[in-house]
């Protein structure tokens, strides 16, 4: 099963992100960033099932909250990096 990372620069913004998503009917779910994509540093993410990753984004470009960064993840453990 596929899935989308939205990660965000604290957990403030994870916490503000879901529940922006939350409120439009997208499920989210916090949680910290894997070790393989933090990147700098300590992070948290969003998951998002795949099918939500259009509007999701839509979402939060209307509140002011870009993601980061967003990376397509799979439950074998496989991550790759969205460009958007």
């Amino acid at each position: 099963m596929l899935y989308y990372l939205i990660i965000c620069r604290s957990l403030t913004y994870a916490q503000r992100t879901a529940a922006a998503l939350g409120r439009t009917g997208i499920t989210a779910h916090i949680f910290r960033t894997p070790r393989q994509i933090a990147g700098e540093g300590c992070s948290h993410c969003v998951k998002i099932r795949q099918h939500d990753l259009e509007d999701a984004l839509a979402v939060l470009h209307q509140v002011g909250l870009p993601p980061k960064r967003v990376f397509l993840a799979d439950n074998g453990g496989g991550y790759e990096e969205v460009r958007l």
